[in-house]
């Protein structure tokens, strides 16, 4: 049988591109979705018409899939997945900035209810692959700054995989950051974490980028990777799907569904 899906974020642009990918996969089933504002009880899709709300609750109550794949906000997806969990829906979020303390609710959320979670700051392969890269630099240097950009109407800053890039790196290790004698601008060495400084640059024309810059006497190493369409974050979106209904509990990154 299809894995029955509901998407909530549906008519946003990463929702729609979401659409796609599910309409295309034969194991997959759309359902429906929500939206923010009310646009009518229906959305056309590839693979027919689906129902359409502002009312999670009354949706999975009448669609009553088996993942819940949200591409809202932080704030919003927490809620929805208080709403999906308790009627022992799976979930897969790719919402931005999850806090530690979410984190550890959305834990608790999988365990209680016996239900997979998966948390997929960034559903790219070459990301994922850029974060393994760093992760491997990072014992031979001492100087680390990440740089991150996105489009002008991102939320949040830094993004939630620069976020969870940075704790990576940082995980067993202090780094250096110097510091100026004279700072003639405030903040223009970006945020810190356990030595790493951090810079989000916002606007038009950047959909996501991510670079780690390494640093040491005589050299520097940059990793990078861009993303030029909303098209390669779908093999992540689909096989998070399509993992989540078989493991119960939480998992955090797309590296740790893939098996990297």
């Amino acid at each position: 049988m299809a894995t029955k899906v509901l998407i909530s974020g549906i008519t946003g642009k990463m929702g729609l591109e979401a659409v796609g990918a599910v309409s295309r996969e034969t194991g997959l089933e759309l359902m429906g979705g929500t939206c923010a504002q009310d646009r009518g009880p229906i959305l056309a899709t590839p693979s027919g018409d689906v129902a359409l709300s502002t009312d999670l609750e009354s949706l999975l109550e009448q669609t009553k899939p088996d993942v819940m794949l949200d591409l809202t906000s932080a704030a919003v997806a927490m809620d929805a997945a208080a709403k999906a969990a308790v009627r022992k829906v799976n979930i897969v979020m790719g919402a931005s900035g999850f806090s530690e303390e979410q984190l550890k609710q959305l834990d608790v959320m999988a365990n209680e209810n016996g239900i997979g979670i998966i948390v997929a700051p960034n559903f790219a392969l070459g990301a994922i692959v850029l974060k393994k890269l760093a992760e491997q630099a990072a014992p031979y240097f001492d100087y680390v700054d990440i740089v991150e950009a996105h489009h002008e109407a991102k939320i949040d800053s830094p993004s939630g995989f620069a976020l969870n890039l940075m704790r990576s790196l940082a995980e067993n290790k202090q780094y250096t950051r110097n510091q100026p004698e004279k700072e003639n601008l405030d903040n223009t060495r970006g945020g810190e974490y356990n030595g790493i400084s951090v810079h989000s640059i916002r606007m038009p024309g950047k959909s996501a980028h991510h670079e780690v810059i390494f640093g040491a006497a005589g050299q520097t190493v940059s990793i990078k990777h861009d993303t030029l369409d909303r098209s390669c974050y779908m093999p992540g979106v689909v096989r998070c799907i399509n993992d989540v209904v078989t493991r119960p509990g939480l998992v955090i990154g797309l590296e740790n569904v893939l098996g990297f």
